[in-house]
Parts: C-alpha cells; sequence; structure tokens
C-alpha cells in the first residue's frame, strides 16, 4: 500500500504540475507494475477470458493413482479424456444478448441531437458494446477507450480489465486518476518473432509509453510520448480535460462472473470426462482373478489378452487353472443426474436462464416465460445501472466532440439511453392485450408494447400517412355500393323499355 500511496501522490502531482517521469518514478511505477501483474485479481481476470474462450484448467488435468507408498502419482498408460461443455460461455453469451442484443433507444426532445449522436453510436460502435459487456462479465470490469482512428473518425475501443491498472482517486471507485495499461505485440527481432510487452501511462498530459524488459521500464522508443488526439487538418493534437478511459462494471464490486460459477464448470467436465474414461476403461471395467496362470508376471498377461484374446493357464492335477471375473458397472445414469444438479447450479448461481426449461410447453404463456426469465431480468437491472454510468462518461467525451468538430454544444441537452431487452414472448397475448387497450390508453403506448413494432415514431408516421389517404379517398356524396348498384339495374330496364316502344311505334 505504501507504493501505491507514493506512486499515487506523485501522479497526482504529475497531474497538477506536469508530468515529467524521472528514474525514480519509473522504478515505482515497476514495482506497481510486478505487485499488480500477478496478483489474485489480475489472475481471476484472465482465468475469466480464458474460460470464455474454453481453455478450462480440465485440459491439464493428469491421470493419477495410488502409489506404492499410498500416495498420488501420475500414470500415463490410462485414458485422460479432457471434455469441455462450456456452459460459461453459453451464459455470458445469454446476457450480454438479452441486455445488448437489441440496438438501444435515444429518448429525447432534440431530433438534431438524436441524429447526432446515431452518427457515433452506430453499428459499429453496437458490437463494440457487446463485446465490452461480454468482457466486463469476464473480468468484472472493462474499459472503453474514444479516440480518432486514421481515417479522422471519432470511435472507441476496448480494452480487457486485465491490461488496465486503474489508479482511482476516490474508494467508490468513480474518479480515475491515471492508468497504467499492459499490453503484449508480436515484434520481429533478426530472425524470431518474439512477444514484447509494452506499457502506457495515462494522465492527463497525455499517454507514455514503455516496453517492459523482464522487471524494468525503457523508454519505447517508436512512440514515446504523445498527446491522446490529433487533428487531421493542422497537424495538431490535444488533450481531453480528463484521462480518456471509461470503465464498464459488470457489478459495483468488480467481481469476474467466473468466480460465482467456477466450481460448478469445473464439476460439470469433470464429470464428463470421467465418464467417458470409465467407458474407454473396457479392460478394467471387468477384474481378472487368475488362477494358476502359466505366465510370468501381470504384464505379460495383458499383454497376451490385448493381442491374441487369450491366456494360457496349468493344470498340475490338484490345483484347477483358470480366469474368473468380477464386473464393474458404470452406471450412466448416476453421471446423468450429477450432470443435471450441476447445469442447474450453474445456471441459478449465474443468474442466467434455461432456455429449454418445461414451462415452456407448445404454447407458454407470458407469466410463465416472465418467471423463467426473473433471475436474468435480476441481473440485467444491475449491470443497466453501471452501465448507465458507463454512458454518462461516453456522453461527456462525444459532447464535447460534437462542440469540437462545430456540431453544435449539447453539454446541457438531456438524452437518455433505453435499453431494449431480447426477451421471449408470446406475441399472440401481447397483441390481444394490445387491442384490449384501445381507447383506454395513447395509440403511442400501446404501439411501443407491440411486438411488431421496432420504432414507435415510425411507426405513427406511416398510420398518419395511411388515415390521410384514407381520407383524400373518402367521397362523402358517394351512394352506398347497394344503392347504386340498383340505381343501375333500374336505368338498364328504362333503357331496355324505351327501346321496345320505339319499334313498336316504327310497325
Amino acid at each position: 500500500m505504501e507504493i501505491i500511496q507514493r506512486v499515487t501522490e506523485k501522479i497526482s502531482n504529475a497531474i497538477l504540475y506536469g508530468f515529467k517521469p524521472e528514474m525514480s518514478d519509473i522504478r515505482e511505477i515497476e514495482k506497481l507494475i510486478k505487485d499488480w501483474k500477478l496478483s489474485e485479481k489480475r489472475c481471476d481476470q484472465i482465468k475469466g477470458q480464458l474460460y470464455y474462450q474454453g481453455d478450462h484448467d480440465i485440459k491439464y488435468r493428469k491421470r493419477q493413482v495410488i502409489g506404492e507408498d499410498g500416495k498420488l502419482e501420475d500414470v500415463d498408460n490410462l485414458p485422460n479424456n479432457h471434455i469441455i461443455d462450456n456452459q460459461y460461455g453459453k451464459a455470458v453469451d445469454m446476457k450480454a444478448n438479452y441486455l445488448v442484443g437489441n440496438p438501444f433507444t435515444l429518448d429525447g426532445d432534440d431530433e438534431a441531437y438524436k441524429e447526432a449522436l446515431s452518427e457515433v453510436f452506430n453499428k459499429r460502435f453496437m458490437k463494440t458494446l457487446k463485446e465490452a459487456v461480454k468482457g466486463s462479465m469476464n473480468t468484472g470490469i472493462g474499459w472503453f477507450y474514444p479516440y480518432y482512428n486514421q481515417d479522422g473518425e471519432f470511435s472507441f475501443r476496448y480494452f480487457p480489465g486485465y491490461e488496465i491498472l486503474p489508479i482511482w482517486e476516490d474508494s467508490e471507485h468513480t474518479r480515475l486518476q491515471a492508468a497504467i495499461r499492459l499490453y503484449i505485440v508480436k515484434m520481429w527481432e533478426g530472425q524470431q518473432l518474439k512477444d514484447v510487452e509494452k506499457v502506457e501511462v495515462f494522465d492527463q498530459n497525455g499517454v507514455h509509453c514503455y516496453i517492459l524488459d523482464g522487471a524494468s521500464l525503457t523508454p519505447d522508443n517508436t512512440r514515446g510520448e504523445s498527446d491522446y488526439a490529433y487533428v487531421t487538418y493542422g497537424d495538431e493534437s490535444f488533450n481531453w480535460e480528463r484521462i480518456p478511459l471509461i470503465p464498464i462494471k459488470y457489478n459495483e464490486q468488480e467481481i469476474p462472473l467466473l468466480n460465482k460459477v467456477k466450481s460448478l464448470q469445473d464439476g460439470i467436465n469433470t464429470m464428463l470426462s470421467d465418464f467417458e474414461n470409465n467407458m474407454q476403461e473396457d479392460a478394467r471395467n471387468t477384474i481378472l482373478v487368475l488362477k494358476n496362470y502359466d505366465g510370468t508376471n501381470l504384464g505379460e498377461f495383458r499383454r497376451n489378452l490385448a493381442t491374441y484374446g487369450a491366456v494360457k493357464v496349468r493344470y498340475d492335477g490338484e490345483t484347477k487353472g483358470g480366469v474368473e471375473t468380477l464386473e464393474v458397472k458404470v452406471d450412466a445414469s448416476n453421471y446423468d443426474d450429477i450432470l443435471r444438479m450441476f447445469k442447474k447450479a450453474l445456471i441459478e448461481n449465474a443468474k442466467s436462464y434455461d432456455a429449454k426449461d418445461d414451462k415452456l410447453g407448445a404454447n407458454p404463456n407470458q407469466m410463465n416465460i416472465m418467471s423463467m426469465y426473473s433471475d436474468i431480468d435480476l441481473d440485467a437491472n444491475d449491470m443497466e445501472t453501471e452501465l448507465q454510468a458507463t454512458f454518462e462518461d461516453l456522453l461527456w467525451f462525444v459532447n464535447n466532440h460534437l462542440m469540437n468538430t462545430g456540431s453544435g454544444d449539447y453539454s446541457k441537452t438531456p438524452m437518455d439511453i433505453e435499453f431494449n431487452r431480447d426477451i421471449m414472448m408470446n406475441e399472440g397475448e401481447i397483441i390481444q392485450n394490445c387491442v384490449r387497450s384501445v381507447g383506454i390508453i395513447s395509440e403511442e403506448t400501446i404501439l411501443s408494447k407491440h411486438p411488431w413494432v421496432d420504432d414507435v415514431d415510425e411507426e405513427l408516421e406511416r398510420l398518419e400517412a395511411q388515415r390521410a389517404k384514407e381520407v383524400e379517398l373518402y367521397d362523402p356524396f358517394a351512394e352506398a355500393p347497394a344503392v347504386q348498384e340498383e340505381k343501375d339495374a333500374g336505368n338498364s330496364q328504362r333503357e331496355e323499355n324505351r327501346g321496345s316502344s320505339s319499334m313498336g311505334g316504327a310497325e
């Protein structure tokens, strides 16, 4: 803690008086990186990302048996399967798609501001947002980085939690004072491609770049020190008034989701791997009892049995030779029951949902569906609270970008972000409820709840256009169709009578 306090004080002074890195500062940063690099918190963050990608502990398990001294020892002649059923990764995907699978809605009165934000929060940003939500679940916290790309476009990048060491101003972790980023890049050294650890120190005056060689920092000559952003015209650069790292947290405590379910996920993998191991151990599912075996040792017996399918026994007149068996039965139903319990417990602890729940019959009602989604909805409420705080910081950078580019000052213009959760629904039941609500609540509210309507404003415009067309085609003086048909028939009859009268006069 003493090192952290000293470095925090120095970085705080750097923010006030300018960052001038000295060797003593670098030594302190080296110590800070060393303590953080192999810390339990960072290891948990890396483990969460690995498990999501399918790299589980079961992959490194070795088969062990009790040795002659009564202790476990590794063996190589037994089946050692590494079966992975990644229920954890499935839960992360479900939760991320539930909350941000659909584009969010901008709710505000200023249409020009909406249009400007829509250009920033485009489809590319939606992809980055989903990546960040998944990453924050895996690591407890992730980071948005606002920047200008090579084309001069304002964009956002995502940094995983295990790359960033934040230095906070407050114990609630709401105000960032400085940050250190550690990441690995591939670089050529002679004829070899090697992993190089790079370090970036973020403060109010820009980013300062180093290379981590072992435990020592050396300046990165390829980048050095730079401001955060560049203006394409005039070759000018500038810094933000805030450090451009915006946290996106999975929860207030920044705890990775894997910490809650790792033992259950490992149990699923172990059960599946052990079951296949037992299935493959055909010769060991049956214990062979030898009587008067005509051989030298058990190794030779097993080789003869595997090679020839037969063994030789002796009969010396008094002792009769032979082979008897004791069958060891593997009950698959036991494994199935345990797996079912593990999976159910993982779903509950991860606050996910079971899409194959028995509640979802041929025609599930909306109450059953909402009951199935209760846990994931509860967790989504907590994460949405963190996301709203994230977007508040995101909008600060977006508003400054819009002001700097002459698009207007929207710093005091209210704008709400509404997340459209991707929930299964009984469309027929909801549509019937919408129909029953006509005349009771506003048309706009009904449309917002209708499952076929994505954009309420656009649908209202379509309805207005449809009604205007109906009014245009409406003729208040037109006769009813039945009356008009009767008149047409009468006119035809009179024409026929008039024709007959004319012909009679001629004769």
